[in-house]
């Protein structure tokens, strides 16, 4: 057993307690409502469902032990959806009342010619948020183009500040160009820069702290995400691995005061600040503190599958209308809107009476 093994069990006693929300009552049909002169999308428990999370790909530079298996099979070309089918399920969103949309892979900076679709999508009328999740790893190139494409906000995953620990997690990553990536993304200047890092027990469980300070001395964001039982991986069992949020943040007021911030963003985190300092310090706890009652969100696959939940198999084919030549936008729209009504109340992440998704993070879309 390696020292840091050892550490990791010191410091990791019990199990993870789960805290459930009361059930949501059903309060109506789901569908497109007027709220404040605006649509609005609501599912069947009344949540407003205006942030919308595209796939453009699912292959990917790094293999996250997290995300992918060390030899992955990616999807034949004919599978994935086209640029231009993406930007056509993003304006029928928008004209839904969506109004966020956040762009993810696999790695989405991969994707042959995919800067025009972030120029396309960054002109739809009533788009507010236009949002990026990248591993960084290219961010030298295309900082500055998606900035100005209109990308307000971006997300950068990074899990370890010591690169052969990096390199062990993402197995084929290089630490020197995402710290590269993240400082021209700071010049860039977008509005807000976030790191998100996954802890995990016996990988960088050591490294909350050193993540946070990272985060603090540039004055940029950080989330801390609970790992999440997404398909198998090949590297480890997820629940040996799992560090639960209370956990992490009780490292980091070990040595820095965390006041509840009043900031919201379009996904889950539940922010906090660090008194004289800019940055905020978000955990997503979809495990250990279940979020799904505000929830307000969907995920379109690569595959053109709209995903409801992203810890359940609920879904609909939206490939099949964009393939149908007879088939206009006001099907697709119909076809979104008639979803809404089997998106689930909640997910039911490591609870053994409930099948848990086969899907691997890469093919669900981060």
């Amino acid at each position: 057993m390696t020292d840091q093994r050892q550490q990791a069990e010191k410091t990791q006693q019990g199990p993870i307690r789960m805290h459930d929300p009361a059930p949501m009552p059903v309060v109506g049909e789901a569908g497109v409502v007027e709220r404040d002169g605006r649509k609005a999308l609501i599912d069947r428990f009344g949540r407003h469902i205006d942030y919308v999370r595209l796939s453009v790909t699912d292959r990917c530079d790094f293999r996250c032990v997290y995300c992918m298996t060390e030899d992955m099979q990616f999807l034949p070309r004919k599978q994935i959806l086209s640029l231009e089918e993406i930007h056509r399920v993003a304006r029928s969103f928008t004209e839904l009342g969506v109004d966020k949309l956040r762009i993810t892979g696999g790695e989405p900076m991969v994707r042959n010619n995919v800067m025009s679709l972030f120029r396309d999508l960054g002109a739809l009328p009533g788009l507010r948020e236009l949002l990026l999740t990248t591993n960084g790893n290219q961010l030298q190139k295309f900082a500055q183009p998606l900035r100005d494409a209109g990308v307000n906000r971006i997300n950068i995953s990074i899990d370890s500040l010591d690169a052969e620990r990096f390199a062990r997690i993402s197995r084929v990553g290089k630490l020197e160009n995402v710290l590269k990536g993240i400082e021209a993304a700071r010049q860039a200047g977008f509005e807000r820069i976030k790191l998100n890092a996954v802890i995990m027990r016996g990988y960088n469980d050591d490294e909350v702290l050193g993540l946070t300070r990272f985060a603090l001395d540039r004055g940029i964001d950080i989330a801390f995400i609970e790992e999440m039982p997404l398909g198998e991986s090949s590297d480890h069992e997820r629940e040996d691995t799992l560090c639960s949020n209370d956990w992490v943040r009780e490292q980091i007021e070990a040595e820095y005061s965390l006041l509840p911030s009043a900031a919201t963003t379009a996904g889950p985190s539940r922010y906090y600040q660090v008194p004289g300092h800019d940055s905020r310090i978000g955990f997503i706890s979809p495990v250990s503190h279940n979020f799904c009652g505000d929830c307000n969100r969907v995920r379109v696959t690569v595959e053109g599958r709209l995903l409801l939940c992203l810890g359940n198999e609920h879904s609909v084919d939206l490939r099949e209308v964009l393939r149908d030549e007879q088939a206009d936008d006001a099907v697709l729209r119909d076809r979104i809107v008639k979803a809404m009504d089997i998106k689930p109340m909640r997910h039911h992440f490591y609870n053994p009476e409930h099948a848990q998704p086969i899907r691997l993070m890469n093919m669900t879309g981060g």
